[in-house]
């Protein structure tokens, strides 16, 4: 392997694909980036065995090769260099991979490519395309929601269902739903419903966030693989097993109480009552009044702790039904309230032992459910 390319390119490039690097693995090789060239350009691959990217950079070949090296000493080396060319060539007999860069050298010593676990060509199965914009805004929103805990698997993934022009994602932990519809720009050739990895969306919704063409997404549920190309880079992921909650049930089909209240005012007052909620078991109580024929209604938001005090803030509404009261997980309201695009957004209640409902006002594809949390008013 001999070739050149530019600092700034390789520097980008690796930090594409070093997210993907494994941390805690009991295969050593997963800790290092594959380089290879790929016709004239330069081929990055790194995996973490249930991800794996491979990002394409522009350079000057002049001998074809192949080699994996330790993922962090080359990224920081890497991003260490002054914006200019670095020639890089490989000594097979050692394994070795030299970098030169200005007045800057180093030698990096390799492991056999062969050696590197294969990335598997995602094949067969539904292939369409989605805008950029939609699924970026689309994996934000629902993706925060998913479990982190492993005690059930399927619940750190995202429900996706592929149904002709319409891709719905949906999240839940046990105390909350999100749910989120956006267009499909090529229609699925066939109903597909997966669970795709929490941690592999996010990544995708970062990579997505860099480029305006529509994201290519190959799902193949037998093999349970799911391939996502973007322009430069290819984002392979395995599916989570399992079946996802029949979660339409757990949205409530009507309420007793609706609010309607600028997004801004409400995230800024449940935040403050979220400081003081923090020794008290993270509950912020919300207490919804009508105002009557002539005055406004308005949302008190309040949360004490009997160590270190107490906070009370009042936000106006538009509210529609009887007065309410009802307490939630500070964190979870807040988590839901700055994701919104929307200026506005109403909260849907029934009682304060039922799920309250976020739905932002002036679209329909989006929709919020948080669990209450039972307290002594």
């Amino acid at each position: 392997m001999k070739l050149s390319c530019l600092q700034e390119n390789l520097n980008r490039g690796l930090g594409i694909v070093g997210r993907a690097v494994a941390t805690r693995t009991t295969l050593p090789i997963t800790n290092n980036i594959l380089l290879s060239t790929d016709q004239s350009r330069l081929k990055l691959v790194a995996t973490n065995l249930e991800m794996a990217t491979t990002y394409w950079l522009g350079a000057k070949v002049e001998e074809e090769g192949t080699i994996t090296v330790p993922a962090r000493l080359l990224i920081e080396f890497v991003n260490s260099l002054p914006s200019e060319k670095i020639d890089i060539s490989l000594f097979p007999k050692t394994k070795t991979l030299e970098l030169r860069c200005a007045r800057f050298e180093a030698r990096i010593s390799g492991t056999d490519a062969k050696d590197f676990p294969p990335i598997p060509k995602v094949e067969g199965g539904i292939k369409t395309k989605v805008e950029v914009d939609a699924l970026h805004q689309g994996i934000n929103q629902v993706v925060f929601a998913a479990a982190t805990e492993e005690s059930r698997p399927v619940l750190t993934g995202i429900d996706a269902q592929f149904d002709s022009k319409l891709l719905t994602l949906a999240a839940a932990d046990g105390f909350r739903l999100a749910v989120f519809k956006l267009p499909i720009a090529t229609a699925a050739g066939q109903k597909t419903e997966v669970i795709i990895p929490a941690r592999t969306l996010a990544e995708l919704s970062r990579l997505a966030a860099e480029q305006e063409e529509a994201v290519e997404i190959t799902i193949n549920p037998g093999k349970s693989q799911a391939l996502f190309r973007l322009k430069n880079t290819e984002l392979v992921s395995q599916l989570v097993q399992g079946t996802f909650p029949q979660y339409s049930q757990l949205i409530p089909q009507k309420y007793t109480t609706r609010a309607v209240v600028d997004v801004a005012s409400f995230l800024r007052a449940t935040k403050t009552a979220a400081i003081f909620a923090r020794d008290g078991s993270g509950i912020v109580r919300l207490q919804i009044a009508s105002g009557g024929k002539t005055a406004a209604g308005k949302i008190t938001i309040s949360a004490r702790s009997e160590e270190i005090g107490d906070d009370v803030g009042e936000i106006d509404a538009t509210v529609e039904g009887e007065e309410a009261k009802i307490a939630f997980n500070g964190k979870y309201l807040t988590e839901a309230l700055s994701v919104l695009h929307e200026p506005k957004v109403a909260l849907e209640t029934t009682n304060p032992s039922s799920p309250g409902v976020l739905r932002p006002v002036g679209v329909d594809n989006y929709i919020h459910v948080i669990m209450p949390m039972f307290v002594q008013w």
